[in-house]
């Protein structure tokens, strides 16, 4: 009786107070977001007004407003070299990995069979595992096949990178789309290369468009690997490194900020293609009515 007594007399919880808390957590967890972009994007904060100097050194701020970095790196053929060599690539690399890692995607994705989850698993290894130790595998896997400094070894290389993005985005891709779409496509007659071209793909152009992006970022901007493997091919952020090591120059800060004028440019509009891509479900086939059953059979006898 004591205890029940006691349990009755007992005060509830006072939760008026949780509201005030709740917001200022909220305002916390705000100010500590908005402290790690500032800290992310010093950087760039920094490098892009740099890049406009008119001084012959690294200073900042800048002292005046000058073109001249920017008129010397296109005027240098070592840098046009350099960029085209990365444009090229990254176009190629990136449309392989998009083909490969769209094949694979639709079989991890549609197929059932034993040790799926561990061949996706070595997928998406290489975003895991540090460049530089996928830079060593691939140093000495292409010197047994001699392949060493080659162009082709550049590019394998680079499409290892890019296929991990690709399988990632189009296997969630592929889910959301309604399997039964496939099926009406195999009853009338298509085969399976067809339906995957005709049919699946251009209704997940808009995740097909945002993967092959990621993986030309992803193949312009690296720089581990290249300076393992490409020998005496040079990348734009391989000559960076390289002029980094010789001497600070100040058209570094133009190439830097050109790089990162296309990556957030492309980053852009990847992300307004992934939006487009959730905001319109694919279309779903006609319901078919099912047949009457037996007891509406009976109401209608």
């Amino acid at each position: 009786m004591t205890n029940s007594s006691s349990l009755h007399g007992a005060r509830s919880p006072d939760f008026s107070g949780m509201p005030s808390v709740m917001r200022f957590n909220s305002m916390v967890l705000a100010l500590c977001g908005v402290a790690v972009l500032v800290f992310l994007c010093l950087p760039v904060l920094i490098v892009v007004p740099m890049s406009f100097s008119n001084s012959t050194s690294l200073r900042f701020p800048p002292e005046g407003f000058s073109m001249r970095w920017y008129l010397q790196v296109f005027s240098d053929p070592r840098w046009v070299r350099a960029m085209q060599t990365s444009v090229v690539l990254a176009l190629l690399s990136s449309t392989i990995a998009l083909v490969l890692g769209s094949l694979a995607a639709y079989g991890l994705t549609r197929g059932r069979f034993f040790g799926r989850m561990t061949i996706q698993s070595n997928f998406i290894s290489p975003m895991i595992i540090p460049s530089v130790i996928t830079a060593v595998a691939l140093y000495f896997a292409l010197a047994h096949l001699g392949m060493l400094g080659s162009f082709a070894g550049l590019l394998l290389g680079h499409v290892l990178l890019g296929v991990p993005y690709v399988v990632l985005i189009m296997s969630v891709a592929i889910r959301s789309f309604d399997v039964r779409i496939e099926q009406v496509a195999f009853t009338l007659g298509a085969s399976w290369f067809t339906m995957f071209r005709r049919v699946l793909i251009p209704n997940l152009l808009p995740s097909t468009a945002a993967a092959w992006i990621f993986a030309f970022v992803t193949s312009f901007d690296e720089v581990v690997i290249t300076s393992f493997i490409a020998g005496t091919h040079e990348t734009v952020p391989k000559r960076m490194f390289n002029d980094l090591v010789m001497q600070v120059n100040p058209s570094i800060t133009a190439i830097a900020t050109l790089l990162i004028a296309v990556s957030l440019a492309l980053m852009a509009v990847a992300a307004a293609l992934r939006r487009k891509t959730l905001a319109e479900p694919a279309p779903a086939p006609e319901a078919v009515p099912s047949p009457p059953t037996n007891h509406l059979l009976r109401q209608q006898a």
